[in-house]
C-alpha cells in the first residue's frame, strides 16, 4: 500500500510535470511566432520606405556612383540691326577643353597640366602671383621643401596656407621659367573649374601641330578633349562695340559674381560684361549641353542627354548703315574749335514710337586730344545744354498762366537786378536791340530775356531794372517740375544700363540768381537722350515716349536664320502732357520760325532750304573749360515739320567761342539727309513747309 502510494506520488508528479511542459511549448512557440511576425512587419515597413517612398532617390544615388552629368556651354545668341544685318555674331574655333572630374585631386590635375603644357602654349597674360605659387606647391616634393624651410610641421590646409604666406614673403624661393608659367596657367584653369563642368584650356589659335600632339595623348589625360569654342565677331565693324557691350573671357566678373552664381552660373562661365551683352545675358546665353558619362570598370561611355539650346537673338531698332553714317558725320565735322571740347553726342529717334534709329558719339580727352567712339555718352554724360530747352520754358509759362496764347508779348531787354550781373539775350547785350516779342518770336531769335521774365512771373516777381531779386528757392522747383514733365532732368527709361538723370545746380537763396540762368538752359545739365525725348513730345503733340533700342527677341531656325518672334517691343507712353493743343501750336510755330523765320536774328537759317522741312531749336550755353571761356553747341529738331517722323538731338560741350560756329547745324543737316537716304525714302507728300 505504501509502495502503491509511493508510485502514485511519483507518477502523480510526472503527470503534473508533463502537463506543465506540454502547456509551455505552445507558449514559447507562439512567442517566437509573434517575434518573427513583428520582424517581418518591420522589414516590410522598411522595404516600403526604401522602395516605394524613396525608391527614386536611392536609385539615383546608386546611379550617381557610376554615372555623372557633364555640362558645356553653347553658342550665344546673335545681335542684329533693324534690317536683319548681323552686328554681333559667333566665330567657331577648335579648342582644347578640360572637364573636371567629380573626385579628381589637385595632384592629378597637376600631373595632367604638366603633360598638356608640353603639347600646347597658352597665354599667360592673366597669370597671377597666386597662380604661380599654387603651381609651385603642386609638386609634393617642393611643398615639403617649403614646409621645412618655413618650419611647418603639420600637413593640413592651414599648413598649405602657411606655405603660401611663406612664398609671398620670400618670392626668391621660386622662380618659374616661361615653360613652367605656361603649365601654371593651364593648372590654374583646371583647378578653377567647377566639378563636372567644361572649361577652355585654349579657346583660339590652336595650331595643327598642337591638335595632333594632344589628340595622340588624349587617353593619357583624363578630362582633356578636343572641342569647339566660340568668340564674338563684328561683321559690321567694331564701331558698335561700345553700345553692344563685351563678353568676359575668363569667367564671371567679380562685381556681379555672387548674383550670377545664385542664378546658376559657374565661376568659369563667360558672360556679358557690359551694356547689351550684359543686360540681355539670360536671353543670349542659351542653355548648356548635358552629357551623361557612365563608368563600368575600365570602360567609359558618353551619351548626350540634352543637346543644349543656342541663345536667342536680339534685334535692335538701330539701322547699321545709318548708325555708321551718323558716327562718320560727327567725326568729319568735329575737327576745328575743339581744343577744350570733351566730345560730341547725337541721338536719332522716332518721335511717335520711341525707337532709336542711331546713337553716336565721340569722347575726347581734353589733355591728350585722343578721340574714342562713345555712343553710350548720349545717356551718361550730363551737359549744360543751352537754349534748346526754351520750348519747355514757354510751355511752363503757358501752363502756369503767366502768359496765354492771346497775351504773350514781352519786351526783350537786358535783365539788371541788384546784386547780380546783367543777363541779356545774345543779340541785345548793350540794350540797343530792345524789341517786343511774342512767344513764337522769342523762340525764333532765342531770347534769354523773354525766358527770364517768364521765370520771374512764375515766381511772383514783377521785374523792374535795378530792383532787388525777390524770387524764392521754390522757383527752382517750379521750373524743374515742368522741365521734368518734358523729359529734361530725369531718366528716360531707355533699355540700356548706366543712364543718368543729369545734374542739378544748387537751389538755395544764395544761388537765386541762377534761377534766371535755369530758364534758358544755362544751369542744370541734361543728357542728349533726354533732348531727343523732349523734342519728340512736341513732334507728336504731347506724348512722352520711352526711348528703346531693342526691337525684338527671336529664336534661331535650324538653318541659322532668324526664327520666330518671342518678344516684340511696343511703344510705351510714359505720360501725356495735360495742355491744350493751342499751347503746342505756339511752340511748334516757334520751332518752325527758328529755321524759316525772317528775323535778322533767326538762329537756324542754314536749314531753311532743306527738304523735307525741318523745325528746330538751336542752343549755345556759355561755359568755362580749363579756365577758358567755351560754349556748348546744341541742336534739337524734327522733320517733316507738318508730319514729324524723325527727331535729331546733338550736343558739343566745350567748343571754342570762335572757329566752331555752325558746327551743330551742319551736323544736324547731314544727319537728316542721311536718314532720308538710308532709313526712309524722302516722301514728298510729307515734306510740307507747314508750321502747324
Amino acid at each position: 500500500m505504501k509502495l502503491f502510494k509511493r508510485f502514485k506520488g511519483i507518477f502523480g508528479r510526472r503527470d503534473r510535470g508533463e502537463k506543465t511542459s506540454q502547456s509551455a511549448i505552445p507558449f514559447r512557440l507562439n512567442f517566437l511566432l509573434w517575434v518573427v511576425a513583428l520582424l517581418l512587419l518591420a522589414l516590410g515597413v522598411r522595404l516600403f520606405y526604401l522602395q516605394v517612398l524613396n525608391g527614386t532617390s536611392y536609385k539615383a544615388l546608386v546611379k550617381q556612383s557610376d554615372t555623372t552629368t557633364e555640362t558645356s556651354n553653347v553658342q550665344r545668341g546673335m545681335i542684329y540691326d533693324s534690317t536683319g544685318k548681323v552686328l554681333v555674331g559667333n566665330q567657331s574655333h577648335q579648342a582644347i577643353t578640360y572637364t573636371k572630374g567629380e573626385d579628381v585631386t589637385d595632384a592629378e590635375m597637376y600631373k595632367i597640366a604638366n603633360q598638356l603644357g608640353s603639347y600646347i602654349t597658352v597665354s599667360t597674360a592673366k597669370l597671377t602671383t597666386r597662380n604661380e605659387e599654387d603651381y609651385y606647391l603642386g609638386s609634393s616634393a617642393r611643398l615639403k621643401k617649403v614646409e621645412k624651410m618655413a618650419g611647418i610641421k603639420s600637413s593640413s590646409d592651414s599648413a598649405y596656407n602657411k606655405a603660401i604666406k611663406y612664398l609671398e614673403k620670400h618670392p626668391s624661393v621660386y622662380k618659374l621659367t616661361s615653360s613652367q608659367k605656361n603649365k601654371a596657367m593651364i593648372y590654374a584653369t583646371m583647378t578653377g573649374a567647377y566639378s563636372l563642368s567644361t572649361v577652355n584650356i585654349k579657346a583660339t589659335g590652336v595650331t595643327a601641330s598642337e591638335l595632333a600632339k594632344v589628340g595622340e595623348h588624349l587617353s593619357e589625360m583624363d578630362g582633356v578633349k578636343i572641342g569647339t569654342s566660340w568668340t564674338r565677331n563684328y561683321p559690321q565693324g567694331t564701331a558698335f562695340k561700345t553700345l553692344l557691350g563685351t563678353v568676359t573671357t575668363s569667367g564671371l566678373p567679380s562685381d556681379s559674381e555672387n548674383t550670377l552664381l545664385a542664378e546658376g552660373y559657374s565661376r568659369n562661365d563667360n558672360v556679358g560684361a557690359s551694356y547689351l551683352e550684359s543686360l540681355f545675358q539670360s536671353t543670349l546665353a542659351g542653355s548648356k549641353k548635358k552629357t551623361e558619362v557612365s563608368s563600368s570598370g575600365s570602360s567609359t561611355k558618353s551619351k548626350i542627354t540634352y543637346a543644349g539650346q543656342k541663345g536667342n537673338n536680339v534685334v535692335l531698332t538701330i539701322n547699321a548703315k545709318f548708325q555708321k553714317k551718323v558716327q562718320s558725320i560727327l567725326e568729319n565735322n568735329y575737327t576745328s574749335g575743339i581744343s577744350n571740347s570733351s566730345g560730341v553726342y547725337a541721338v536719332v529717334m522716332n518721335p511717335n514710337t520711341g525707337a532709336i534709329y542711331a546713337m553716336a558719339g565721340i569722347d575726347r580727352n581734353v589733355k591728350t586730344g585722343k578721340k574714342t567712339t562713345d555712343e553710350i555718352g548720349a545717356i551718361n554724360h550730363a551737359i549744360v545744354i543751352g537754349s534748346v530747352v526754351k520750348g519747355a520754358t514757354v510751355m511752363a509759362g503757358l501752363m502756369t498762366g503767366v502768359i496765354t496764347p492771346s497775351n504773350n508779348t514781352l519786351t526783350d531787354v537786358p535783365i539788371k537786378l541788384a546784386g547780380t550781373a546783367s543777363k541779356t539775350s545774345w543779340f541785345n547785350k548793350s540794350g540797343n536791340a530792345d524789341q517786343s516779342l511774342t512767344a513764337e518770336e522769342a523762340l525764333e531769335v532765342s531770347s534769354n530775356s523773354y525766358m527770364m521774365q517768364i521765370a520771374m512771373k512764375m515766381g511772383g516777381m514783377t521785374y523792374s531794372s535795378g530792383a532787388q531779386i525777390t524770387l524764392k528757392p521754390s522757383i527752382f522747383t517750379k521750373l524743374r517740375y515742368y522741365f521734368n514733365m518734358f523729359g529734361l532732368g530725369e531718366k528716360t527709361g531707355i533699355d540700356l544700363p548706366g543712364e543718368i538723370a543729369g545734374y542739378k545746380g544748387t537751389a538755395n537763396q544764395a544761388h537765386i540768381g541762377n534761377a534766371l540762368d535755369e530758364s534758358f538752359g544755362n544751369y542744370d545739365a541734361y543728357t542728349v537722350i533726354q533732348l531727343a525725348q523732349y523734342m519728340s513730345i512736341f513732334a507728336n503733340g504731347g506724348r512722352k515716349m520711352q526711348p528703346y533700342i531693342v526691337k525684338q527677341i527671336r529664336s534661331t531656325n535650324p538653318d541659322g536664320s532668324l526664327g520666330k518672334v518671342l518678344y516684340e517691343a511696343q511703344p510705351k507712353v510714359q505720360s501725356v502732357i495735360d495742355a491744350p493743343a493751342s499751347y503746342f501750336k505756339i511752340v511748334r510755330k516757334g520751332f518752325y520760325l527758328v529755321t524759316h523765320g525772317s528775323s535778322s536774328y533767326v538762329t537756324g537759317s542754314a536749314l531753311k532750304s532743306v527738304t523735307p522741312s525741318i523745325s528746330a531749336k538751336t542752343g549755345t550755353a556759355e561755359t568755362v573749360t580749363n579756365g577758358t571761356e567755351t560754349e556748348t553747341l546744341s541742336f534739337v529738331g524734327y522733320s517733316p515739320s507738318s508730319n514729324p517722323q524723325v527727331v535729331v538731338a546733338l550736343a558739343i560741350p566745350g567748343a571754342s567761342t570762335s572757329g566752331s560756329s555752325g558746327m551743330n547745324t551742319t551736323m544736324a543737316k547731314e544727319i537728316f539727309a542721311a536718314f532720308w537716304k538710308y532709313v526712309k525714302h524722302n516722301d514728298t507728300s510729307s515734306s510740307s513747309s507747314s508750321s502747324d
